[in-house]
């Protein structure tokens, strides 16, 4: 989009697939950068009445506006008709992007947006592996890099699974490969096939108190080739993650916070997740556990296997229920 053409007034973007959300926002982000937007963003869970209609008001400092509001599907009632009465007149220098997980609630409101026929950025659900690649492929050249079939294929088996850890790391690959397409020896170099990939599977598993499935996802990795130092790292990792999100404030959202704590807003909203099973002194013991369990399995023990096994059932036993 060049500096000389405005953005429409109205976007909805609608359906349940988050990672397709998350790569229609960053999209319309740098276009509302480039044309100087002054932006405010609503989570529609918080708002209150008067918070749209004040957003909305003209402003003093900006010739362009926008405001997002996202989980459209969560706004009260008695807000709604705040929106409503804005599309009867909207301003013309305001563009207003709604954000809709799909479904059935605020159907009506919804309803009402799609009558004057905004832009409709669809977020269906990716299930199919060509549709996977495709959302690989777009990732890539959003980005400005290419990969081949081959990569393509190789990050999408090894992290299909989570399009949202698809998505970071096609970032981080596109950030640190050098310059040319991206082929499967590089995304082998990244992520050595599954490995890193299982020692997170792990991880997750036992951060959860899953104990049953993280010995399933230990074996798996070893079998596969996963070092033990490479499953220490990426729990240790984990419970950094926790540890960084602990400490902030719950009411700051996710997206606010990523600069902060350099993590990505997806990563911080399941560290949330998984602490509503944690307290501070089983977060404190669990780091302990996997300290020596990294030096176990680095020479310290005799049996590498059997130091992660028992660090893996010391911090699955740990958490509250």
């Amino acid at each position: 989009m060049g500096v000389d053409k405005f953005m429409n007034s109205f976007y909805l973007i609608v359906g349940p697939e988050a990672a397709l959300a998350d790569r229609a926002m960053t999209k319309l982000n740098e276009e509302l950068k480039e044309e100087k937007c002054e932006v405010t963003n609503l989570f529609a869970a918080d708002v209150i009445v008067g918070d749209i209609s004040d957003a909305l008001a003209p402003s003093l400092f900006s010739q362009r506006r926008a405001l997002i509001i996202r989980d459209l599907q969560d706004l009260a009632e008695e807000c709604r008709d705040e929106i409503t009465r804005y599309l009867n007149s909207p301003d013309a220098s305001t563009t207003v992007i709604f954000i809709h997980k799909g479904g059935v609630k605020g159907k009506a409101l919804l309803d009402a947006i799609k009558k004057i026929k905004p832009e409709i950025i669809l977020c269906d659900p990716i299930k199919k592996e060509a549709e996977k690649e495709e959302f690989v492929r777009n990732l890539f050249l959003d980005l400005k890099r290419k990969a081949t079939p081959g990569a393509v294929s190789a990050l999408v088996g090894a992290l299909g699974n989570d399009l949202r850890e698809l998505q970071s790391a096609i970032s981080q690959i596109a950030a640190d490969a050098p310059a040319g397409i991206i082929d499967e020896l590089i995304i082998d170099k990244f992520h050595q096939g599954r490995v890193e990939t299982t020692g997170f599977d792990v991880a997750d598993a036992t951060i959860d108190g899953n104990l049953s499935g993280a010995l399933i996802a230990l074996r798996s990795a070893l079998e596969t080739g996963t070092d033990p130092v490479m499953i220490t790292s990426a729990i240790a990792s984990s419970l950094r993650s926790l540890a960084k999100v602990s400490g902030v404030n719950r009411g700051v959202k996710s997206f606010e916070l990523a600069g902060q704590l350099g993590m990505a807003p997806w990563q911080i909203d399941k560290a949330r997740r998984q602490l509503n099973r944690w307290s501070p002194a089983q977060l404190a013991d669990a780091v302990g556990a996997i300290a020596q369990a990294d030096a176990e399995v680095k020479g310290a023990a005799s049996d590498p296997i059997y130091a992660l096994e028992k660090a893996l059932t010391r911090i699955a036993s740990l958490q509250r229920g």
